[in-house]
Formats: C-alpha cells, sequence, structure tokens
C-alpha cells in the first residue's frame, strides 16, 4: 500500500521576473494566512527555521521535470520520488533499468528536451510528455528534510548552454502536514535559479539577499569546491555552513581537501558529509581500547595498515587525520608507492618519540562499488598494531561486506582484538545531508582531523 505523502502543494512552480521573487512569496503568504471558516482549508505560514541553498551542477533533475517525469520541487536534491522519475524515464527508453543515471540516459533526455523545444528537430521527431506516476513511497528527501524543518530552500542550477540568457527563476511552496499547530501549517519555501555560469556569479548579491536574515543558513555545494570560483568564494562566505561530500570529488579529490582547511583557516565552517560516515569506524576503534591495560598500550602503535575502495582516498585520510589527533602524532612525510594498490605511506611520529607509518592501499573490486551503496573509497578494513610484540595493542575492523579474511591473513590474529562495522543504514548524500541540518555547532573534532588530513596532502 502507498504511503501517504508527507507534503502537499501549496503553490506549484511558477515562474516570475527576479524582482518579484519576495513578493509572489509573500503574496502566497497572505492568501493562505487564514483557515476557513469551516476549518475544511488549514492557514499556511512561511517556514522560519533556516535557509538551505543547494548548487546543483548536475542536470537530470531539470530535464526528467521538463518531460514530466519527475513532479516535485526542482530542487537538486535526490531520493525516492528522483529513482522512480529516473526508474520510468528508463523504462520508456527501452533501457536497462538501474533507478541511476547514466550518461546514456542524461544523453537521451537531453535529445527529448531539444525534441520539446524544437531545437535541432529531424522529420519524425516528435514531443513526448510523460504522465508521470507518483513514487509508491510517497516522498522525495526534499519532502523529509521539510517534515523534519520546514525551510526556505534555494536551488541554483548552473546551464551548459553556450549563450547567457540571464537567471530564470521559479517560486513554489508545500506544506508538511505533520507540522501543524490547530488549524495553521509550517511550510517550506522553495526558489529555483537557472542559468548559466556567469549569469549566477553576476547574481550572487541577489541569492544572499534571499537568505532569510537572522536564521542560520546551510549552502551544499554538489559541486568540487573551486576557491577560484567567485560564486563559491561568496555564498561559502555569507552562509553559515559549507556542506560538502568529498566522496563525490572526482578530479584531485585530496586537493580539494586540501582546499577545504584552506576555508576552514579561512574561518568558514565546513561540514563533510563523507565524515559522517566513519562514525561506526570511530566508534568501534574506540571500543577496542575501553580497557584501562588496552588504553596504555594505545601508546605503542607503531603502524597502521588500511584498505579502502580505489577511486577516492579522502574517507581513509580523514580516518588517519582523526587517528593522529586522538593520539598526538606529527605528521613527518609522505611516499606514494604506487603499483596495483597504489600505495601511500605516510609517516608520522607520536608525541613520545615513537616512529609510526601508516600504509593507504586502495583496492580495485567493482563488486565492493554495487554493495557499498556507490559510495567511491569508502573504508574497507584496518589494522593497528606494533613492532613491540609485547604491547597489547592489535585491532582489526572490517566492513561486513568484505570481511576480515584479508587482514588476518597477515598473521597475528589471534592476538588482535577483530571486529566487523556496521556501516549506516543509509550512506546517500541526501539522507546524511537532513542529519547535518540539525544542526549549526561546529565539529571540532572533524575540523582538526581535517588539519592533519591536509598536512598528510601538503607532505608529499
Amino acid at each position: 500500500m502507498a504511503s501517504t505523502a508527507p507534503v502537499i502543494p501549496l503553490q506549484a512552480p511558477k515562474d516570475v521576473s527576479l524582482s518579484k521573487i519576495q513578493s509572489e512569496l509573500d503574496a502566497i503568504w497572505t492568501m493562505y494566512s487564514q483557515p476557513s471558516s469551516d476549518g475544511t482549508i488549514l492557514g499556511a505560514t512561511k517556514a522560519t527555521t533556516f535557509t538551505l541553498l543547494v548548487y546543483e551542477p548536475e542536470e537530470t533533475q531539470q530535464l526528467l521535470a521538463e518531460l514530466g517525469y519527475y513532479t516535485g520541487p526542482v530542487d537538486g536534491i535526490s531520493g525516492p520520488r528522483m529513482n522512480a522519475a529516473i526508474h520510468s524515464a528508463q523504462v520508456a527508453y527501452n533501457m536497462k533499468v538501474s533507478d541511476k543515471v547514466s550518461i546514456e540516459l542524461i544523453a537521451r533526455l537531453r535529445k527529448e528536451v531539444f525534441i520539446c523545444r524544437g531545437i535541432d528537430t529531424q522529420e519524425g521527431d516528435v514531443c513526448n510528455i510523460s504522465p508521470y506516476s507518483r513514487d509508491t513511497g510517497g516522498a522525495g528527501l526534499a519532502d523529509a528534510i521539510a517534515v523534519q524543518n520546514p525551510c526556505r530552500i534555494i536551488s541554483l542550477f548552473p546551464s551548459t548552454d553556450l549563450s547567457d540568457d540571464g537567471i530564470t527563476a521559479q517560486v513554489s511552496a508545500y506544506c508538511p502536514i505533520q507540522k501543524r499547530t490547530a488549524n495553521s501549517m509550517a511550510c517550506c519555501e522553495y526558489i529555483t535559479l537557472k542559468g548559466v555560469e556567469s549569469a549566477l556569479a553576476r547574481s550572487s548579491s541577489l541569492v544572499k539577499s534571499l537568505l532569510q536574515p537572522g536564521l542560520p543558513s546551510f549552502l551544499w555545494w554538489k559541486g568540487e569546491p573551486n576557491l577560484e570560483q567567485s560564486l563559491f568564494q561568496e555564498l561559502a562566505e555569507a552562509c553559515t555552513v559549507l556542506i560538502v561530500d568529498s566522496s563525490s570529488f572526482v578530479d584531485n579529490p585530496e586537493g580539494h581537501l586540501a582546499k577545504l582547511d584552506s576555508m576552514r583557516e579561512m574561518g568558514i565552517q565546513i561540514a563533510d558529509l563523507n565524515w559522517r560516515r566513519l562514525a561506526p569506524w570511530q566508534e568501534l576503534t574506540a571500543e577496542a581500547f575501553d580497557a584501562p591495560e588496552r588504553l596504555q598500550s594505545l601508546l605503542e602503535v607503531d603502524r597502521v595498515t588500511l584498505h579502502h575502495q580505489k577511486g577516492n582516498r579522502t574517507q581513509a585520510l580523514l580516518y588517519l587525520g582523526w587517528l593522529a589527533s586522538r593520539l598526538n602524532w606529527k605528521v613527518q612525510r609522505r611516499v606514494a608507492e604506487g603499483g596495483d594498490l597504489d600505495t601511500q605511506r605516510i609517516f608520522l611520529t607520536g608525541a613520545n618519540g615513537r616512529q609510526i607509518e601508516a600504509d593507504l592501499l586502495s583496492i580495485d573490486d567493482r563488486t565492493l562499488d554495487r554493495a557499498s551503496g556507490l559510495i567511491v573509497g569508502n573504508l574497507l578494513d584496518l589494522r593497528l598494531t606494533s613492532s613491540n610484540l609485547e604491547a597489547d595493542c592489535c585491532m582489526i575492523l572490517c566492513s561486513e561486506t568484505t570481511g576480515c579474511m584479508r587482514m588476518e591473513a597477515q598473521g597475528g590474529a589471534e592476538s588482535c582484538w577483530v571486529n566487523q562495522v556496521t556501516t549506516l543504514g543509509d550512506q546517500q548524500a541526501e539522507s546524511l545531508l537532513s542529519e547535518q541540518l540539525r544542526t549549526t555547532m561546529r565539529d571540532l573534532l572533524f575540523e582538526e582531523s581535517l588539519a592533519i588530513a591536509a598536512q598528510i596532502v601538503r607532505a608529499s
């Protein structure tokens, strides 16, 4: 049985001029400020919690919406509704159904949009707009965010069009039916801005003026951090918290991690969704040394071996940065040995002068990608041990996906504390985002770990 949708539309997306964005939103709340006399229609007020600013360089949601497959707010936030839209499009175009975006799907969507716009058409081309059927789950992640904290969501969609025709804007409003008091609901406002990158950059002052004064503001930057990009720099400085997901960094992810640390030094508050994925590994590491005698032997650790999925080393670096911050290790140098495992060897020094060696090794296995939720660079297993054979500090952690055979095969596992890590139930960025939006407090532990991870990157 399909579940009841947690939000109801108050105002469907409406095209407006840039100068009329605020007045159009004000008109919505004026129109619905009072419930009907018989109580059949609830009153509605705008949210006064925070502003979520989303930069979405990926155009799939826009294309699906234009062709009728997606009917929710065009906000750059994925989830069940987006997956259902992708599924419907793949079925309609006789493609392999995966519910995931592919290069082939984007190319087909672009072609269909061009046909419907009358661009580069050929004889026999027909514009087909889908009668989209809402997903059985009933809601997307934007709905989930709205249910937990009704807010203003501003979405920026940089266009790949060659022509700079300025900015187009839409406004809409959706109300979570659970967020009600008596006959009134607190509702989410949506503002969508589209244009080429240069046009969006020229409109940065407009975007900043749309942040609700006196309330926290979150910038979810779904691209890679670019300190040379004026739009990124201005918005990051204007918002309370900058949110990124370092697992999605494609071009030079380690360099981008170092850029984040540079921004931290500039005073910008940063949250990395990839850091949240490390929580189970950190908790079990701490648990392994709960006993007083084990805690003391932790100072004897001088060897760290860590395997991660190939393609992105940021999660491994953040874990090592966290471990070094807790044990007061100092980074000395890094050696890139390469090879089949793309081995990175990091040398550190403990507070007692002890020399520590940490090896980060990449595992290239496509089956692991599918099993672990398509998060590039996930930790697979790790081992802490000591050259002092008398020290009781050996620890092995491994993911449930891969098991512990690789680490146990190195010998001495019978004297190690061994445990399997249960990863977060949903590692996708949108799910972690909904948790991140609950706080504006600085994560000092993350900042310390990021600083050391950046030192490792720069120690090459």
